[in-house]
């Protein structure tokens, strides 16, 4: 039995990022017919280009490049006729940067992601999998709180083309993603190599541990299993920010902590699920799917009929799901090839 991406093309928006190699490497042998990669940066798609044809000389030419910006809905049209299907991945994703640039995230990440559903909409894109993150949750950053206006036009968006179009669009949110850019084990391995005190902004801050594999898996769950404007979060393990840098220290050495405080828009733990969202959730066994909220404008009814519940007990949390201990969490990260690779240049050098 064929996959539903049999000869199908597939479009990655911010396709050289992190997870846009990681999907490369599930679909690239597979029977998929086409994967275009949209992003902005000519350099890494002219690495990743490269690499492609080094590694995967068979499969490279199913590799296509499209260099656009999801802020120019130009750019995204163009690069769309023929696309079955959309990974949305294109994002401005550090929270320091975001808090100093606000109207930045808010370009790239609401009014693009605005751009690039339109966009698939209009050319009868048939599925569309936005990716989000915890901090959309009870945001208190910049990088959150557009992530979670990202979120609202993506339900938004769904519940027109569901009306309009057969195009489905759903969402998927995850925390954070082990080794992807800017993530904090690559900077403590790169401390620790040049011989200094790896840095910890605080040792009882919690965080959710998932790696680019788990990531994929979720979109491609939510892309199998979506109705239009479900939201699906991967229950997940977490550890503490301490506890984390004593498992990256335990692999690659003891060269200190120096606990500097937190930065700019930072949490003590994060939330994947909010309890208003836990009430209409399904549990689906690894993943929760929460259903899309289809009320209308016509709130006259709720005066008249009231509705008592609004909330679940608690929301779903770094604090209160599976807490790892250091050796659970050693084992986490030796699931990323990053880690693995960088443990092989020890023991070769």
């Amino acid at each position: 039995m064929s996959s539903p991406f049999n000869g199908a093309t597939l479009m990655i928006t911010g396709g050289t990022g992190s997870f846009g190699n990681t999907v490369l490497k599930h679909f690239l042998t597979t029977d998929v017919g086409q994967i275009r990669i949209f992003s902005r940066d000519e350099k890494k798609q002219d690495d990743m280009r490269h690499e492609l044809q080094a590694r995967y000389p068979d499969h490279a030419k199913k590799v296509k490049f499209y260099v656009g910006d999801v802020r120019d809905p130009r750019s995204i049209a163009d690069a769309m006729p023929g696309v079955d299907f959309i990974f949305h991945a294109a994002a401005l994703k550090q929270v320091p940067s975001c808090e100093f640039f606000p109207m930045q995230a808010v370009k790239t990440n609401v009014e693009g992601t605005d751009n690039v559903l339109h966009a698939a909409i209009d050319a009868g894109v048939k599925r569309v999998v936005c990716l989000s993150t915890d901090k959309a949750a009870y945001p208190i950053n910049a990088m959150g709180i557009s992530k979670a206006m990202m979120e609202h036009v993506i339900y938004a968006n769904a519940r027109v083309a569901a009306e309009r179009s057969d195009t489905v669009i759903c969402c998927t949110r995850y925390g954070n993603v082990m080794c992807s850019r800017g993530s904090v084990i690559p900077l403590f391995i790169d401390q620790i190599h040049a011989g200094r005190p790896i840095t910890i902004t605080n040792p009882e801050m919690t965080r959710f541990l998932m790696n680019l594999d788990e990531a994929v898996e979720l979109v491609r769950f939510a892309f199998e299993h979506a109705n239009p404007g479900d939201l699906f979060i991967q229950k997940a393990d977490a550890s503490t920010i301490g506890d984390l840098a004593k498992a990256v220290q335990q692999l690659f050495g003891d060269t200190g902590t120096n606990v500097i405080g937190t930065r700019h828009g930072e949490k003590l733990y994060e939330t994947l699920m909010t309890r208003e969202e836990r009430l209409r959730s399904e549990d689906m066994g690894r993943y929760f799917r929460v259903a899309a909220d289809n009320r209308d404008l016509n709130y006259d009814k709720f005066y008249v009929q009231g509705k008592v519940e609004t909330q679940a007990e608690e929301s779903y949390t770094s604090h209160n799901t599976v807490r790892l201990d250091v050796d659970g969490v050693v084992k986490k990260i030796l699931t990323t090839d990053y880690v693995k690779e960088e443990l092989q240049g020890i023991r070769h050098n």
